[in-house]
């Protein structure tokens, strides 16, 4: 049996000392983050009891409290053997705090307390929602106003108060017996929670240059002297010298220079001035209208120093033309939390998708008990949500992120009379965003995404085949039509023997109510290209396996885009991916496929380069296709480039200089990464290219690469770089570490910063690469 060494007890008057040390610190947190006395963040860190709501029968008492470094919540465990960190969660972890019964825990477990003394928190990642109750309206305030300012100050932190307030609470962490001095042996242990391997005679090198005092301990201007030298930029250094004067100086006019000849910034005369203003620290600097090493630094940490094009993170693309011309971002089966098979289904699902910018969810209607509708991946062991519950979801969020029109895509497996309920719940709930007529009277082609602000359009069955949606409706009460069963086509065999048992029909009435609340989105079954002397009506649309779709593209390249000009293709990943894993999205763009919908749920490469496509244009979740994907007369086939209009093929000159502040793969003290970055081109498969650069061991915080690369870009409209931060292991597969993808067409040129994004998509607060480009058109 192991011992359990104990800590000696501290006297009374050590405990005050901690104590006051502690308030200290948590005071000096308090004004890193701008909110000096504020009486939120005073109640969090002095803590309060809540009620934790599991379901109906559980909900127990927990203490929660602010730790002293402002940026994780302690959380009280009743567990045996729970590790400290388990009872730990970070202020960057959670996504939204929300007050009352805004998730489906509170509205079934906790309808008996007010809604003002309830609150949840919402986290990035897969993990569950957290359902609070405050013993007052009062204590509830605190958590909810709290939580929202701290969340909002971090964020709006510059890289280098995130850098310093990090390496701080490092600082706090490594010092053990909390004496605000740093051991040799508490240095080495801070190296190694930072991400950094140092041998001992490097690690005594460094404690002996700033132990000026000779004690033995570094403290005070010490301990800043080591983070001056722990958190110094050469490589940075070295560009500032290259244009900054003896005294240490960037004059506005080198600065100048710099950003046209290097950064490649057109207006570099007017944005050399504003730059200096933004992010210059030093007030004598700033007044001579010159910029110092901090302040260039600064800039190139900052949004204007990002790789991606700043001014593409607001709409900037024509938003006036049809809807079939834009690629819309798009989920499959969106009310799954997990696989295809035995999984949760949540509005939660809906509420994170379309506050990730979708733009298209998918409802698999059922008949519920008590006449009300279920979605359910059908004949799959999936939980159950009522249809009234994902309308309200949807209701609430379709607009948070984008103002742009969502569509829902229904799969109707419905009973006649339960078909009338959903219409009367998209009706009632949704009103007037509901789009149930045409637009400005537009019947020859879609309207625009401008024009459908706002407005919720649903893509559904239409009742009789000869039936136009747009020039008004028959007086058929029901009737047969063509049914449409994703669900029957899973590799599975429970699933394949309940789809037998069931006799599956071809055909499904549907109600008069529900088939006129689809304008511009039919769901027709594909019968081949149009034959130009009997072309289909354009509000007609189809679905495809990714498999069909697939072969279309590869064997009709040319075809299926000018069917996609006028017309919308939704494709869905394939049945025998009952993992809900992802298929790659960009194949069928190349053909112009708008509604390629994948499990928004699953992280991986495919999800990354989804989200990447989707950042750009204001991360609106409508991006507009390129010209000769939209022109009536092209001839671009991505399968068979030849020449044309298809833009200036491009060389793209990449060097990945250095990391910074990479984060640890493995929580494990001891365990230090060894980094790798590669480079990948998606695009058309003349394009598709991946290199690497060398392993870089045990270093995670400040690893050096300096490695060049080219690639050659045939089809640069189409094209997406994704970088990929890996943790090198020889004997098994490496672990991800970060990446980021983006548009090549959003690629800024010169030295830039790389903010990496976790597996789920979420931005890291300090991990950045720093690199170079340069972009030139082939001879």
């Amino acid at each position: 049996m192991q011992c359990i060494r104990r800590q000696p007890k501290r006297t009374a008057s050590q405990e005050n000392i901690l104590l006051e040390q502690s308030r200290r610190v948590a005071a000096l947190n308090g004004i890193r983050l701008g909110l000096k006395d504020d009486k939120d963040l005073k109640f969090l860190l002095k803590g309060s009891q809540l009620l934790k709501v599991k379901s109906s029968s559980w909900r127990k008492e927990r203490f929660y409290k602010l730790q002293e470094d402002c940026k994780t919540i302690w959380q009280e465990s009743k567990k045996m053997l729970r590790s400290p960190e388990s009872q730990i969660f970070s202020i960057e972890d959670i996504r939204d705090v929300r007050s009352g019964h805004k998730t489906e825990g509170m509205e079934k477990y906790a309808k008996d307390v007010p809604e003002y003394r309830c609150f949840s928190i919402i986290f990035k990642d897969q993990r569950k929602n957290l359902d609070l109750i405050a013993s007052s309206e009062d204590d509830a305030n605190h958590w909810i106003a709290g939580l929202g300012k701290i969340i909002a100050h971090s964020n709006s932190m510059n890289q280098k108060q995130k850098l310093q307030h990090w390496i701080h609470t490092c600082l706090r962490k490594a010092d053990k017996n909390k004496d605000n001095k740093m051991s040799l042996k508490e240095l080495k242990d801070f190296l190694k929670e930072v991400n950094i391997e140092v041998d001992d005679y490097h690690a005594k090198k460094i404690f002996q240059h700033c132990d000026k005092s000779k004690t033995e301990a570094l403290e005070d201007d010490e301990i800043e002297e080591f983070y001056k030298i722990l958190t110094e930029r050469k490589e940075i250094d070295s560009i500032f010298q290259m244009y900054s004067d003896p005294e240490g100086f960037m004059s506005c006019q080198n600065l100048v220079r710099f950003l046209y000849e290097v950064q490649q910034e057109e207006d570099a005369v007017v944005a050399a001035p504003a730059l200096i203003q933004r992010y210059e620290p030093n007030e004598r600097a700033k007044r001579g209208n010159a910029m110092t090493k901090d302040g260039f630094l600064m800039y190139l940490l900052s949004d204007e120093g990002n790789i991606f094009n700043p001014s593409h993170r607001k709409v900037y693309q024509d938003m006036t033309q049809p809807l079939s011309h834009y690629l819309v971002s798009s989920s499959h089966n969106t009310y799954l939390m997990e696989d295809q098979i035995t999984g949760p289904s949540s509005t939660e699902a809906y509420i994170r998708a379309l506050t990730k910018g979708c733009r298209c969810v998918e409802l698999d209607c059922w008949d519920g008990p008590n006449s009300e509708p279920v979605i359910y991946h059908g004949y799959t062991l999936t939980s159950k949500i009522l249809f009234s519950d994902v309308i309200k979801a949807i209701k609430n969020y379709a607009f948070q992120t984008s103002p742009y029109p969502v569509i829902i895509s229904l799969e109707n497996h419905c009973s006649v009379e339960q078909q009338k309920v959903m219409a009367q719940h998209m009706t009632t709930i949704l009103q007037d965003m509901l789009l149930v007529t045409p637009v400005d009277g537009n019947k020859s082609q879609f309207p625009s995404p401008e024009q459908l602000k706002g407005k919720i359009l649903v893509k559904g069955k239409k009742l009789s085949r000869q039936e136009d949606p747009i020039n008004g409706n028959n007086n058929l009460e029901a009737e047969d039509v063509s049914d449409e069963d994703e669900a029957a086509e899973i590799e599975d065999e429970s699933v394949k023997t309940k789809v037998e048992q069931k006799g599956k029909s071809d055909t499904l009435k549907l109600a008069k109510e529900l088939s006129d609340t689809v304008v511009y989105c039919k769901s027709v079954h594909f019968e081949g290209f149009d034959d130009p002397s009997h072309p289909r009506a354009f509000y007609e649309m189809s679905s495809f396996s990714e498999s069909k779709a697939l072969k279309l593209a590869q064997e009709s390249g040319t075809s299926f885009i000018h069917h996609n000009i006028r017309h919308l293709s939704r494709i869905y990943p394939a049945g025998w991916r009952t993992d809900s894993s992802n298929y790659s999205p960009v194949d069928l763009w190349n053909v112009g496929c708008q509604i390629v919908a994948l499990n928004f749920q699953t992280a991986g490469t495919e999800m990354d380069v989804y989200q990447g496509r989707f950042q750009d244009n204001g991360f609106s979740g409508y991006v507009l296709k390129p010209e000769f994907l939209r022109d009536e007369q092209t001839k671009f086939n991505p399968k068979s480039i030849t020449e044309g209009t298809w833009g200036t093929k491009k060389k793209l000159l990449l060097k990945i200089i250095s990391g910074q502040q990479l984060p640890k793969v493995n929580k494990s003290k001891n365990s230090i990464v060894d980094p790798k970055v590669t480079i990948e081109i998606h695009g058309v498969q003349q394009d598709n290219n991946k290199k690497q650069t060398k392993v870089i061991e045990n270093n995670g915080f400040n690893p050096n690469w300096n490695e060049e690369f080219t690639f050659d870009i045939e089809i640069p409209a189409l094209a997406l770089v994704r970088f990929v931060v890996e943790d090198f292991d020889m004997s098994t597969k490496n672990d991800f570490i970060g990446q980021y993808t983006l548009p090549f067409t959003s690629l800024k040129q010169g030295y830039r910063h790389i903010h990496l994004l976790t597996k789920n998509g979420d931005p890291y607060s300090s991990s950045t690469l720093f690199v170079y480009i340069n972009i030139q058109d082939c001879d």
